[in-house]
């Protein structure tokens, strides 16, 4: 049943160590054999991107299955992925529950002939897991540019993470609020030299020079944090002012077409229409000829 622990009865029973994670017991772990003999997961490593969270571990079995079980750092411990010959488990529907919690994972390993046997499998703890300060942020994008003039404003797209509320999932910056900056990097196309601007927000205005075509890069950072602080650069996006003149340029004249071409057919249906009505004039005019 969710929330109890087949393996150990107390959470109390975890050795103090456990929390503190030194890697000579992980090696001792690692290369330590149970009586079935079977082989003690080791490496275990928090992959985890925009609150998408996996828990991955060594090594591949080979007459062994895992058991994986998480919990907060002072709650019950849950089971995910049964007695499986996989090495890593998706954990992301736990640790979205409280981004701000601290987490810790083990691996349980078994005989694969003794599944669901009594006994005290052997574990191995992962390291904690604040997925708030821990996960990493993924790469942004830029979703719009809009010049007035030299005044060039970017807009920057936010990502979707896995954080759900009342059904419906938020975005990196409805996670982060004001902890979230980006910061935008820009260069004259024509040149190599970067400028950058930071915010806060989602929107960036900058000052460029008329006729010149500019390159961006953006890049997400949590400045409150003591690691992982920033993202990837995005994909460089490039903005070209005669572009998007040729774009309006190109919209207003199809507009006039348009127009003209509207003109022009109604112009030829009440040309035609008048002339079948004065042909119908005179035909009722004309005498009639004698038999």
């Amino acid at each position: 049943m969710e929330g109890s622990n087949p393996f150990l009865s107390p959470r109390e029973l975890l050795p103090t160590a456990a929390f503190y994670f030194p890697t000579d017991l992980l090696l001792t772990q690692a290369g330590h054999r149970s009586a079935s003999d079977v082989v003690v997961a080791y490496n275990l490593t928090w992959k985890s991107t925009n609150f998408k969270t996996i828990l991955e571990w060594e090594p591949k079995p080979i007459n062994h299955v895992y058991t994986v079980q998480i919990s907060p750092r002072l709650g019950n411990w849950k089971n995910k992925c049964f007695y499986t010959t996989n090495t890593e488990c998706d954990v992301t529907d736990e640790i979205v529950k409280n981004v701000r919690e601290t987490y810790l994972a083990r691996v349980f390993s078994q005989p694969a002939d003794a599944a669901g046997s009594a006994g005290e499998p052997q574990f191995t703890n992962s390291p904690e897991f604040t997925p708030y300060l821990d996960t990493n942020l993924g790469q942004p994008t830029i979703q719009s540019f809009e010049q007035a003039g030299t005044k060039l404003n970017v807009t920057v797209k936010d990502a979707r993470t896995l954080v759900r509320v009342n059904g419906s999932f938020l975005s990196l910056r409805e996670v982060f609020g004001k902890d979230l900056n980006y910061t935008l990097y820009y260069w004259r196309a024509s040149s190599t030299g970067k400028k950058k601007a930071t915010t806060n927000t989602n929107e960036f205005s900058i000052d460029v020079d008329k006729g010149e075509n500019y390159c961006f890069q953006v890049q997400a950072v949590i400045l409150s944090r003591r690691a992982n602080q920033k993202s990837p650069e995005s994909p460089i996006e490039c903005h070209s002012r005669e572009k998007g003149v040729f774009r309006e340029v190109f919209f207003i004249v199809g507009a006039l077409v348009f127009v003209v071409f509207i003109v022009v057919i109604l112009s030829l249906s009440l040309y035609k229409c008048r002339k079948a009505r004065a042909g119908r004039g005179r035909k009722e005019s004309a005498p009639l000829t004698a038999a």
